[in-house]
């Protein structure tokens, strides 16, 4: 059994682009044991069709006010109350304009008016839609209200622009309805929108935090290249836990083979330099974590054909240093975030490379790790880390790297809110 099993949704399906994100949506319900009521605006049938959103929901699509049928029975209010959760996804500006002024001029804005259940919402718009004046007081009106948001994401566009207003993904639909159906709403806040007013609002919102991630591959030939182990777990688990506690989270990450976090922006790089423009172009921001394992070194001239045995030895390869993205971002300076937190990887004299590192990167915090032979840190599922700063040195106890994220952001917080606007 599933946390979804046996429960009913509300479906409803309003007109725009991202509608055929719905038809997923369903399967993804349905997959874990809930059952699903679609509803369709008559906008949303310009994008999916009734039959499709019917059969994989393997129930009527309701899309009729004056159904004579259904309202013999006072159909709209059996199907807003009948439901555990309303979901509206995608939720264009328009719905989401009319739920925030109490009209109910078809059937999905009836049933919104109507219902006693608790809502959540799925934005999908044009970037300018979602950062229209209109729409933020929207979006805080319902947010005081109760309603629930799930996203909306950056991302690209229909339309061919990038930015907030992207419908989140399907699973990531499926995670917020399924915290909300067990009373979490603690879910981050959509991009752009503050707390309501009234309301507590999570420790990190209104934040922008960046944060690399994995290994950088730095190319020799087009089949080779210099690398680490890094594996990721806990630069990606430091961008979640940033995310759950509200902040928009830019994740730059390295080549990886782990899942995105959910609720998080990422600009996948390969190399070092792809990833410092990365960084730069993610700035200004309130905090900067660099958890990648950056290689210190390229070649310094990458082969365009795969490098062969000749007889004649090893090829001679000549490197060159990488930028260093950790003193780059930490310089004075207007742009520079108001906490910049390293990682420092180390081998042997542990506290001592690290306090060298804190004082020669200009950063505000180093995280210690023990990578040496015997540890499972690259790779692993758990870390042993030391914070180091100009005056103290606190050591925690072998932990799961979730764990460690959500502790290294719980101990941000008060430091950043310490810094002066």
């Amino acid at each position: 059994m599933t946390s979804l099993s046996n429960k009913r949704i509300l479906l409803i399906v309003s007109g725009g682009i991202a509608a055929y994100k719905a038809l997923d949506l369903v399967r993804r319900l349905r997959e874990r044991g809930a059952s699903v009521v679609p509803v369709m605006t008559a906008g949303a049938k310009a994008f999916i069709t009734p039959l499709a959103l019917s059969s994989l929901a393997g129930a009527k699509v309701h899309d009729e006010l004056f159904s004579l049928t259904d309202e013999a029975e006072m159909g709209h209010i059996e199907l807003s109350r009948a439901a555990d959760l309303v979901v509206i996804a995608p939720a264009t500006a328009n719905i989401l304009a009319k739920m925030a002024s109490g009209l109910a001029d078809d059937l999905a804005s009836t049933l919104l008016l109507a219902t006693d259940k608790r809502t959540l919402v799925a934005p999908a718009m044009n970037l300018r839609m979602w950062l229209h004046p209109a729409t933020q007081r929207n979006v805080a009106t319902l947010r005081a209200d109760g309603v629930l948001f799930c996203g909306p994401e950056d991302g690209a566009m229909a339309c061919g622009e990038f930015g907030p207003g992207r419908m989140s993904e399907p699973l990531a639909i499926v995670d917020a309805i399924e915290a909300a159906l067990t009373g979490d709403t603690t879910l981050p806040l959509p991009v752009g929108i503050a707390a309501a007013p009234g309301t507590k609002a999570p420790p990190l919102a209104g934040r922008r935090v960046v944060v690399t991630s994995g290994p950088t591959h730095e190319p020799i030939d087009p089949v080779r290249f210099i690398a680490n182990r890094s594996s990721g777990k806990q630069g990606h688990a430091i961008a979640a836990a940033a995310a759950r506690a509200g902040a928009e989270v830019i994740l730059v990450s390295g080549p990886v083979a782990i899942p995105n976090p959910q609720g998080v922006t990422v600009h996948p790089v390969e190399t070092a330099r792809e990833m410092l423009a990365a960084v730069e172009a993610a700035l200004p921001a309130d905090i900067f974590i660099a958890a990648a394992a950056v290689a210190d070194w390229r070649v310094s001239e990458e082969a365009t054909e795969k490098l062969k045995k000749t007889g004649g030895g090893a090829p001679v390869l000549t490197l060159s240093e990488n930028p260093d993205i950790l003193a780059t971002v930490s310089r004075p300076g207007a742009r520079r975030p108001a906490l910049v937190v390293g990682f420092a990887a180390e081998t042997e004299h542990l506290l001592d490379h690290a306090r060298a590192k804190l004082a020669r990167k200009g950063c505000d915090m180093i995280v210690l790790n023990d990578v040496g032979t015997g540890t499972d840190t690259f790779g692993g599922d758990t870390n042993e880390v030391t914070l180091v700063t100009a005056s103290e040195t606190i050591p925690w106890p072998r932990l799961d790297k979730t764990e460690i994220a959500e502790r290294l952001i719980e101990t941000l917080v008060p430091r950043l809110e310490a810094k002066p606007s």
